[in-house]
């Protein structure tokens, strides 16, 4: 597979990540039983997974890597807090205004990581 039709992959995987983990944010806020749907359960997984295989083939094709490239390193820090806080919105909160607090950390973090990829520097300058 070509380096951009992997990078071109990996766009689509972040935009449907990112599209589903709102979908399940708005089903948890508003209490719908959709959240406990089988597909809702597993199809992010699958496109996570294709996302993160994608990103690090991205790395060794372009010899980029996470802790030597400053950005590459404020995006996995940005992703652990993403899924640390998606894991609190859709899952492990006590209470739903804690999980609406952490749906919006999670949104936080993951507009940081997009913007992070598009400016290519950690500080988004």
């Amino acid at each position: 597979m070509s380096y951009l039709a992997l990078k071109d992959l990996h766009v689509t995987c972040v935009v449907l990540s990112g599209l589903g983990f709102c979908l399940r944010g708005w089903w948890m806020a508003s209490g719908s039983p959709r959240l406990q749907a089988r597909l809702t359960r597993v199809l992010p997984h699958v496109v996570d997974t294709v996302l993160l295989g994608s990103a690090l083939t991205l790395a060794w094709m372009s010899g980029q890597y996470p802790f030597v490239q400053g950005w590459l390193t404020a995006k996995v820090l940005g992703l652990l807090t993403y899924i640390g806080c998606g894991a609190m919105a859709l899952k492990r909160a006590p209470s739903r205004a804690a999980r609406l607090r952490y749906l919006v950390l999670a949104l936080l973090a993951y507009a940081y990581i997009v913007g992070v990829a598009l400016t290519r520097h950690p500080f988004l300058l």
